[in-house]
């Protein structure tokens, strides 16, 4: 019989002192959500840019220019995001950009995202943009650590090196990975 109440008496203690323990934790630990939200904030100038949104559509068009114009020629995603049959994408987008002012610009593997997974961006807000590339549904199947590999693609990093004519992103690409993996690394938190 002693030993139940000595029992209890030693973990009454012990969750006092882990109580304790957890409020001076959360005390000197500020919840993250801020800063979380102040990268993504930094992430967003990003992914809004003309260079992101003009291939991140809805629809099987793609845009193109910073006015987001719909591509000439009639141009579709086709299922695989390379176009389709008869224009593929490669037909004038070769493996890096024309000199020539508003001439195609290249890259390796010049693409739209495939139409299973389109990730489309155009027309959501803040905070559906970011739970859209949170989830891997909507993401190209990625997690939030893939997603830092991905900016890394030729694809992507020739947004700061779009050619003559075209403007870059407002963040470098190196502040751009930081901000991304800030924003992850505090918790990914979203806008509502």
């Amino acid at each position: 019989m002693s030993f139940s109440w000595i029992g209890t008496l030693i973990l009454a203690l012990l969750a006092a002192a882990y109580g304790a323990q957890t409020a001076r934790t959360s005390a000197a630990q500020p919840p993250a959500q801020p800063e979380s939200l102040a990268a993504f904030q930094q992430v967003l100038q990003v992914l809004r840019h003309p260079r992101c949104m003009n291939c991140h559509v809805p629809g099987n068009q793609p845009l193109q220019g910073d006015d987001r114009h719909a591509h000439t020629m009639n141009v579709k995603r086709g299922v695989d995001g390379k176009g389709t049959v008869a224009m593929r994408c490669s037909n004038c987008h070769q493996l890096e950009n024309s000199t020539t002012l508003h001439a195609p610009p290249g890259a390796t593997d010049w693409q739209m995202p495939p139409a299973k997974t389109p990730m489309a961006w155009s027309g959501l807000s803040d905070g559906d943009l970011c739970r859209a590339i949170k989830d891997p549904e909507k993401n190209g199947h990625r997690t939030l650590p893939a997603l830092i590999p991905h900016m890394d693609t030729s694809l992507v990093t020739w947004a700061w090196n779009p050619g003559p004519g075209r403007t870059s992103p407002p963040l470098s690409h190196d502040e751009f990975v930081n901000q991304l993996k800030r924003w992850i690394h505090t918790g990914a938190a979203c806008p509502q």
